[in-house]
């Protein structure tokens, strides 16, 4: 599949702003964070920035994005119209979560309760984000149960180091949270190696054969070409990517995106010392780069059933 840019920085920036939403909430509940100002302004205020600013990037992958609020009247069977749905509902307790800790300076009690809903509705809307892609048979590499799940898990990686960073930089230092955000990272990295494992092991058992019903006759194969150019199907369905650059892709992702900023905020938890923030912006830095390139690489290793009518040989 041909990765577009502005559904990587939708998924990537709204990810990490409904992670940020969610530890925020959880932190002012269980933790009993502080309602201070600066850091409400700035941590709410960027999660916002986040999610609207994903939201909105995602219209630009429409044909006719004034049409995308049709979307939402399809939330029995589609799951884009439930994550629009989830996305939009999820802003009223964010709203009122807001209100509580800026205007009057409280992030318990009532405020606490709608910060809980707030958390949970984060983690419902990015689950139907995954499963957008996960519900979807006619693509191997989406049609499998971690898809959701390491969705779920990223957002909390890479809202997590930035919720640290913003403790860190507003002097609201929590060494507990901070291996909490270490453990997601590690589990994040564990989990996405075992879905690379499912993809790469799945068969590859849909052939031309099979898409035609022609097979029990013997190996089906184009007589020419469908097409004598290049089309809609072949540029955005078509696109492929080397095995061996998904390799070295995939090395990266798991080095910079997962080591690095796990090995940054080890050192930050146990040894930095002056370094300390310096090492957790190093860190912020590293897994947006390397969930951004995540993102890039889940679309491009991608292959629709359609290229079975193009030539290709399975799917």
């Amino acid at each position: 599949m041909h990765p577009a840019y502005s559904v990587i920085l939708f998924t990537t920036a709204s990810g990490a702003g409904y992670g940020l939403l969610f530890w925020l909430a959880i932190l002012s509940v269980f933790d009993n964070l502080p309602a201070d100002l600066t850091l409400g302004m700035a941590g709410l205020g960027l999660a916002f920035a986040l999610i609207s600013g994903g939201l909105l990037s995602s219209t630009a992958h429409l044909g006719r994005p004034e049409r995308a609020w049709r979307a939402f009247s399809q939330w029995r069977t589609s799951w884009l119209s439930r994550e629009g749905i989830a996305a939009v509902a999820t802003f009223v307790p964010f709203g009122l979560f807001a209100f509580g800790w800026i205007m009057l300076g409280q992030n318990q009690g009532i405020f606490g309760f709608v910060a809980l809903i707030a958390a949970a509705m984060s983690i419902i809307t990015v689950w139907c984000t995954g499963m957008i892609y996960q519900s979807l048979p006619t693509i191997r590499a989406w049609h499998q149960p971690l898809v959701s799940p390491v969705y779920v898990a990223l957002s909390l990686a890479s809202g997590g180091v930035l919720a640290l960073t913003l403790l860190r930089l507003f002097g609201h230092e929590s060494e507990d949270f901070g291996w909490v955000v270490v453990t997601f990272l590690a589990a994040s990295l564990l989990l996405k190696r075992v879905y690379w494992s499912f993809i790469d092991a799945a068969p590859r058992d849909r052939t031309s054969g099979t898409a035609t019903g022609l097979g029990r006759f013997g190996r089906v194969r184009p007589l020419e070409a469908p097409h004598t150019q290049a089309n809609f199907v072949m540029r955005e369905m078509g696109y492929a990517i080397a095995r061996k650059h998904a390799a070295k892709l995939r090395m990266i992702v798991q080095l910079i995106g997962f080591v690095v900023p796990f090995l940054a905020l080890v050192l930050t938890l146990t040894a930095a010392g002056p370094l300390t923030l310096p090492l957790t912006i190093l860190g912020l830095l590293a897994v947006m780069f390397g969930v951004a390139l995540e993102r890039w690489l889940f679309f491009a290793e991608a292959q629709h059933v359609v290229t079975l009518y193009y030539g290709a040989e399975a799917a």
